[in-house]
Formats: C-alpha cells, sequence, structure tokens
C-alpha cells in the first residue's frame, strides 16, 4: 500500500497514512533506526484503506517489543497516559511531578480562598516570580476533547483567586497565570480563547513547545502504567497509593515487596523501570 492510503483516527477522522510520522515516533522513544525502518516497512506491507490508527500502533508495539521491550514501554507512553484513571487524581499527581522537576514547589489537591469563595485546586506551582493555578483535565478516551466550556469556567476560578493572591505580601509584582491541563487534545476555540485570555493551554501536543509529550520525555519521567511487567490490577494498586512513576519504584521496591510480588519479578519490574528511566530521549 501506498501513503495514499487512508487510515482512521481515534476521533473517527480519516487521515493519509504516513511513513515518516511512523518512523518518526518509533525513533522518539529510542529504536534504532534499522529497527524503525523495518518496522515502518512491515506496517506499510499490512495496511489497508480505513485501517485504525488504534491497528497500526497494535502492530508497531507488538513488533517493537520483541526487539526492545523497554523502548516499547516508552513508545505506549500516550496510552499509558490514558491508563492514569479512572479518577483524575493521579494524573494530577503526574502533571506536578513534572512541574517539580522542572524546579517548582508544588502542592497538589490544595482548598484556596479566593476573593469570593473557596475553591479546590488540582496544583499549585511556584517558582521565583511564578505563581500558577493548574486544573488538571482526565479523559480515559483518545477521541474526548477539552472544549471552550472549560478554559472558560478555569479562567473565572483562577481570576477569583488571583485577586486574593494579590493581596498577599509580595504578591504585587509576582506573575500569576491559570493553566488546563489535559491528557488529551484542545478544541480550536478552546485554545483560541486561552491565547486570548492569557490561559496556558497544555495537552498531549499543545503547545508545539513544551506539550506533555515533550515535557514527559524530555525529563525522562514516565508513568508506571507504561511497565509491561506489571498487571493492570498491580498497577492500579500503585496508582490508589499515589505512587504514578516508574522511578519511584526503583528507588523503592518495598511497594512490590508489599504487593506480594516474588522476587523474581520484582527484579524483573525493577530492570525494565530502570531501564525506561536511564536515559531520556529527545524529540
Amino acid at each position: 500500500m501506498s501513503e495514499n492510503t487512508f487510515v482512521v483516527k481515534a476521533s473517527g477522522e480519516e487521515a493519509p497514512f504516513s511513513i515518516n510520522k511512523l518512523r518518526h515516533s518509533l525513533r522518539r522513544a529510542g529504536a534504532g533506526k534499522k529497527a524503525a525502518n523495518r518496522i515502518a516497512a512491515e506496517i506499510q506491507q499490512i495496511l489497508y484503506p480505513g485501517i485504525s490508527t488504534r491497528e497500526i500502533y497494535r502492530g508497531a508495539f507488538s513488533m517493537l517489543k520483541n526487539a526492545s521491550p523497554h523502548t516499547a514501554a516508552r513508545y505506549r507512553l500516550k496510552k499509558a497516559i490514558m491508563e492514569l484513571g479512572p479518577t483524575g487524581f493521579p494524573f494530577e499527581k503526574f502533571v506536578g511531578e513534572i512541574l517539580k522537576e522542572e524546579g517548582y514547589r508544588v502542592q497538589v489537591g490544595q482548598m484556596v480562598q479566593g476573593h469570593c469563595v473557596q475553591h479546590e485546586v488540582d496544583v499549585i506551582a511556584e517558582k521565583d516570580s511564578r505563581h500558577f493555578m493548574i486544573e488538571c483535565k482526565f479523559h480515559s478516551g483518545q477521541e474526548r476533547k477539552c472544549d471552550v466550556k472549560s478554559p472558560l469556567y478555569i479562567h473565572s476560578r483562577f481570576k477569583d483567586i488571583e485577586r486574593a493572591w494579590l493581596r498577599k505580601p509580595g504578591h504585587g509584582q509576582k506573575f500569576h497565570q491559570g493553566w488546563l491541563v489535559t491528557n488529551t487534545r484542545f478544541t480550536t476555540d478552546a485554545m483560541q480563547y486561552g491565547a486570548c485570555a492569557g490561559l496556558n493551554l497544555v495537552s498531549w501536543n499543545h503547545p508545539r513547545k513544551d506539550n506533555l509529550k515533550e515535557r514527559i520525555s524530555r525529563l525522562g519521567l514516565y508513568p508506571l502504567t507504561c511497565l509491561a511487567t506489571l498487571t493492570k490490577k498491580e498497577k492500579q494498586s500503585l496508582l490508589d497509593k499515589g505512587i504514578v512513576l516508574c522511578k519511584e519504584l526503583c528507588r523503592n521496591e518495598q511497594w512490590l515487596k508489599e504487593m506480594g510480588l516474588p522476587p523474581s519479578r520484582i527484579g524483573k519490574v525493577l530492570e525494565e523501570a530502570s531501564s525506561i528511566c536511564k536515559s531520556t530521549i529527545q524529540q
């Protein structure tokens, strides 16, 4: 099949297949040039009109897993972020960990008094003269998008909190900003409103620089849901305890022992987690 073959995205939209885009995603996950070219060529052979991007991903992931399990774990990053549920709290904690790694002082799940009313804020981040109120919107399906209602609501809450913050000593000269972070995408109207209102919108691929995908890869902060050596139930057990990162497991294997995993499996989990975190992958 040629690159003129149209594939069906998770949203239901059709788009022409791009072998270069597939190669790039494999290389970004850490696959070698030869492996990326081989897998992309094999995927191209099984294409048919109307094939879903999910089927393409599954085929590429299976081939990559056979060649390099830890590289495959990085390749499934987007799916792993979707598994930070079913509640939104693991995603909120994950966003907080990203900002901590970027040097911010972070608080997760705080009650904050605004000028008019009290608000529950997902993440508060502060560094130097920057002070951010961050709301996280988690979706378990890739087809879900954040429409304009979310930034409208978040911005109004931020303005109420900002009025209270500005009355605090030393805050008059600080840069305050509201953020909305989602694990999927924003509609065009949502992005237009965010840009106009000064609300920072961060999604899987927005903005072009410092989007969620780029930040995770640059910092090497991979969620434990990337791990193929843990079952879905085991991952959920760790998430319920507030553990979200592969590197957290590397620092404290006691959590795995408490789950009753035998030493042989603990060794495999730690080996995979360590290999995922070993090096950051540049965009």
